[in-house]
């Protein structure tokens, strides 16, 4: 008789990137380990520590591995007007792990609850616990942490080659000294968040 093949429940870590910055999108990963006690060999995961360099070099260690499925969602800056930063926030965490259930179901593998950075959880019909700082407790956290990090910066480097009088590249939208000063000087561009207050002030300014 074929013995069935048991699988551990699937728990995927959910974080996002982007919620602070006065442009550009918020981006929003969720990951799970199909064998995590393999996938924690690679080393330290946690970005906040992170070089730049060493999260790109992760990055494509994580969304290359064959035990690693992930979801990731992209939520422009039009969207954050219209909605606001935390209902934006939801939308794309809600989203990544819609894009990570449909990849576990091709594999024929079913997401069992999810771990939301944060204080706050999602409107979906699914287990969930939200936690302060887990994208520096948990190991799934961490890794959608950098998935969630590395796409956005990506972004925000080609949206400096539209935009490079705002310093893109080195702030990511970030309200930096040198990227008030740049907005002050040419207001806003196209991928500014209107609905956030330094924005809005250099546009009545300019």
């Amino acid at each position: 008789m074929r013995k069935r093949k048991i699988f551990q429940e699937i728990v995927a870590g959910v974080d996002e990137a982007g919620r602070g910055p006065l442009a550009g999108p918020v981006v929003a990963a969720a990951v799970c380990f199909l064998d995590e006690t393999k996938i924690r060999a690679v080393g330290n995961f946690d970005s906040k520590t992170l070089s730049a360099q060493a999260r790109e070099d992760i990055y494509e260690i994580l969304t290359a591995h064959p035990l690693v499925v992930f979801g990731f969602s992209v939520v422009e800056h039009a969207v954050i007007d219209k909605i606001n930063i935390f209902q934006a926030t939801r939308l794309a965490m809600k989203q990544a792990v819609d894009c990570l259930q449909k990849k576990l179901a091709a594999k024929g593998r079913t997401l069992g609850s999810v771990i939301i950075d944060g204080n706050a959880l999602l409107d979906m019909d699914i287990s969930q616990k939200a936690v302060v700082k887990a994208d520096a407790k948990i190991f799934s956290c961490m890794a959608a942490s950098i998935i969630a990090k590395v796409t956005r910066d990506r972004l925000m480097l080609e949206y400096h080659e539209r935009y490079p009088q705002y310093g893109f590249d080195s702030n990511k939208g970030y309200g930096t000294k040198i990227h008030m000063e740049s907005l002050a000087l040419h207001g806003p561009c196209e991928i500014h968040r209107r609905s956030f207050e330094p924005v809005r002030m250099s546009q009545s300014n300019s």
